[in-house]
């Protein structure tokens, strides 16, 4: 059997959230309680699903069409790039986001707290990187919704983003919050992160240049996928 020599990389500590962080209650349930294992990969695992053009439509990134109608709330567009350790683009790399409704719910069927579902609304969307790394989706403004952390917990308005690269191993899990949330500095999510510039990576920056008038409110998100600049993730590591 031919053995893959892949380069490495060491995440820079204190950086990213640990896997079992005390105020935010369920790392502690699911953080392992033993020593990480490292498995091998394979061909299979490095080579695929195929991801790329052909499988993405230019409205998979516009969430707020609908056959039944415009979905409810503030519409945004978000927009962004992502880059690597040196600043440098990467294109064609599949960006997909995932997030609650205008009132604060998801449409999934373990989300039962009493707000409303808007059935113009599925939350979910996905893009690929264009040759200079930037994407752009047209969304709604997320609400705020509590959660069963500790008491009176909410947490604050957040998109989740997952970055692919050309294999199922190479994928990076992180959440975008909006600048001046006042439910930002009680979120053990974002608490868990310990460097407080590395938190502030995940706030987004309103962008008035991206606005459109009379339609909707812009947001500029940069992902940085490695180094000290590195954009907080969760995928699991050693720390």
């Amino acid at each position: 059997m031919t053995t893959l020599h892949l380069p490495t990389y060491e995440r820079p500590r204190g950086l990213h959230p640990p896997l079992e962080s005390p105020g935010y209650r369920s790392t502690l349930l699911r953080a392992p309680t033993q020593p990480l294992v490292l498995l091998p990969q394979n061909l299979t695992e490095v080579t695929g699903p195929l991801l790329g053009e052909g499988r993405v439509t230019e409205t998979d990134a516009d969430l707020t069409v609908a056959p039944g109608g415009e979905p409810q709330g503030q519409r945004i567009m978000v927009h962004g790039r992502v880059l690597d350790g040196d600043g440098r683009p990467v294109p064609h790399t599949l960006v997909e986001i995932w997030q609650a409704n205008a009132a604060g719910r998801y449409r999934h069927a373990r989300d039962t707290w009493p707000a409303p579902l808007d059935p113009n609304f599925t939350g979910v969307g996905r893009v690929l990187t264009d040759d200079l790394g930037r994407y752009r989706f047209v969304t709604i403004r997320p609400g705020a919704y509590p959660w069963g952390n500790h008491h009176n917990a909410w947490r604050p308005a957040h998109i989740h983003f997952s970055l692919f690269g050309r294999a199922f191993t190479q994928r990076l899990v992180t959440q975008m919050y909006f600048p001046d949330d006042p439910l930002l500095p009680h979120d053990p999510v974002a608490g868990s992160i310990p460097d407080e510039k590395a938190r502030q990576r995940l706030v987004s920056r309103f962008d008035l240049n991206a606005t459109t008038p009379h339609w909707a409110l812009g947001y500029e998100f940069d992902i940085v996928l490695r180094g000290g600049a590195a954009t907080p993730t969760e995928e699991p590591h050693e720390d």
